[in-house]
């Protein structure tokens, strides 16, 4: 198998080849006009000798007195001086007198289109001896009376192609010899140049790297964009395109035009390296790794690349749920442990009485906050979770209560278990914010509005810090850090997820969800009845 040539070869034929083809071009030029010149000038000398012919005053006399041997040989002296092919002389009825060839000698000599009969010199072209050759016709006039004798035909024959190279050739050496310089050279220095941009690779192995690229790109499971420094897409696989939901065409076009969320924008065109961030998008979780790309201390873009983790948070919003039941058992298993040893302390001390008011007073609070739950909130789930809730919040020493004007229909299924994610980690979220704090209480406001239900949960805690009412949704909400600290401060770790689904839920159905700090902390979530068919 022959070896192919390497990209500075192949530029140095190239250039060889265009040298040729321009030398070509350049001789064919070069000869055309050095014949025309050539044929100018042999025109003029035929003229030149014609006119020295006609005008010499003993031809002219020895062809007016008859004598035409004299005319002959001065017809063959001015022919051999000359260097011309032929030098005819012809009386004015248009006999031949004196030519080279002796067969001419009294024919009739053929004028064509020539103004020689009128008195008037003419140059043009002719045949001799079967070749193209300049012929000039000059009048011969009497000496005393001034009346045509005749005239003077003469033939020079014009140069041929290799005449024409032949007086070409200085230059065109000297052209060829400055192209190939600097054409070569040009070539070499170009080809130099090119391998330097290309990293020393041949066009063949840089096409292998980037179809060995498009199959990588586009076989892996995790989605890539890459991005220039004007944030237009340089590259992306189908993955991200699946994962983002933007349209098949987007590279080259602007993160901006895409349609994407503004906390996924946010993401891609941060200046910053982020690693591991989770960010909700088209209704998902997606874990962001954004990588700048510097080529010799010059930013040339980044690479992102995505992971679809909706699925484990799903999973664990399940968990969380389940743990949400669990820890409302064991809080009740735990408070009804207590009140039990209390009422059999009492009977042991002989307070019947006491123990039958003691259980009483249990049994009436309960049903009162039984009764204003399900009187406000007619979905079961949700207030079965509500009074749920209460059992923990006696036992942290919080006051959980429902807002006056609460009032929550029966929902749909799907509905009803995003309310219930977000009303459960929102109240555990309040409960162990307010813990904290002398003044313990959580308020929890319910409502359908216009095909959407509103969630507020108020709780007495520090609040939210300042400059974090959007961070904590992104990172999520931690309830198990550091006494002292409100679950607010607490989500800027990394260990909860409660608000970062909180957030999931509302924005893959359409709505949204703010935390805010008037006296505590308020989160608001807004749930559309019906999700969105594409998420932000």
């Amino acid at each position: 198998m022959s070896r192919r040539l390497s990209l500075a070869g192949q530029l140095l034929a190239l250039q060889v080849v265009v040298i040729c083809v321009v030398l070509v071009g350049v001789a064919a030029v070069t000869v055309a006009q050095s014949t025309k010149r050539a044929q100018d000038i042999e025109g003029r000398r035929a003229l030149a000798v014609a006119e020295t012919v006609a005008n010499t005053r003993a031809v002219r006399d020895a062809l007016e007195r008859g004598e035409d041997d004299y005319v002959r040989v001065a017809a063959e002296s001015s022919r051999s001086v000359s260097g011309s092919g032929s030098v005819v002389v012809v009386r004015a009825d248009g006999t031949v007198v004196a030519s080279a060839d002796p067969d001419e000698l009294g024919r009739t000599f053929p004028v064509g289109d020539s103004t020689v009969l009128q008195g008037r010199s003419w140059v043009g072209e002719g045949s001799l001896d079967g070749d193209r050759a300049a012929v000039a016709m000059v009048p011969m006039l009497g000496t005393e009376d001034r009346l045509p004798l005749g005239f003077v035909a003469v033939e020079r024959p014009y140069p041929t192609l290799l005449d024409g190279l032949a007086a070409a050739a200085p230059n065109l050496l000297t052209y060829l010899g400055l192209a190939s310089v600097i054409g070569i050279g040009g070539s070499l220095l170009l080809a130099r140049r090119v391998k330097r941009q290309t990293l020393g690779m041949e066009p063949a192995e840089i096409a292998g790297l980037v179809e060995h690229r498009d199959a990588m790109l586009h076989g892996i499971r995790e989605g890539v964009i890459g991005l220039d420094p004007r944030g237009r897409v340089t590259l992306v696989n189908d993955e991200a395109i699946r994962l983002l939901r933007i349209p098949g065409d987007a590279l080259g076009r602007t993160v901006q035009d895409l349609g994407m969320g503004e906390e996924m924008r946010e993401a891609l065109l941060t200046p910053d390296e982020s690693r591991d961030r989770a960010v909700a998008s088209a209704g998902r979780v997606l874990v962001v790794n954004r990588l700048p790309i510097s080529s010799r201390g010059r930013a040339i873009g980044s690479v992102t690349t995505l992971r679809d983790r909706t699925e484990l948070l799903e999973l664990r919003r399940e968990l969380d749920l389940t743990r949400h039941v669990t820890d409302t058992l064991r809080a009740q298993a735990h408070e009804f442990s207590n009140r039990l040893h209390t009422i059999a302390g009492l009977i042991e001390l002989g307070e019947a009485d006491e123990a039958v008011r003691l259980v009483h007073r249990i049994s009436s609070s309960r049903s009162e906050f039984g009764a204003t739950v399900t009187a406000a909130v007619r979905d079961p789930s949700i207030a079965a979770l509500l009074i749920a809730k209460a059992s923990q919040a006696a036992e942290l020493g919080v006051d959980l209560r429902i807002a006056p004007d609460s009032s929550l229909p029966v929902l749909a299924g799907e509905l009803s278990a995003d309310v219930a994610t977000v009303v459960g980690n929102l109240v555990d979220n309040a409960m162990d914010a307010a813990s904290l704090v002398a003044n313990r209480w959580v308020e929890v406001e319910l409502g359908l509005v216009d095909g959407e239900v509103d969630v507020v949960v108020r709780d007495s805690g520090a609040g939210v810090p300042p400059g974090m009412e959007r961070e904590v949704f992104r990172r999520g909400m931690s309830t198990k850090e550091t006494p002292g600290r409100s679950s607010a401060a607490a989500g800027a770790g990394e260990r909860g997820i409660g608000l970062s689904l909180v957030h999931l839920v509302c924005t893959r159905r359409g709505g949204e969800v703010t935390a805010s700090s008037v006296g505590g902390s308020t989160f608001a979530a807004r749930l559309p009845a019906e999700p969105a068919m594409a998420g932000s």
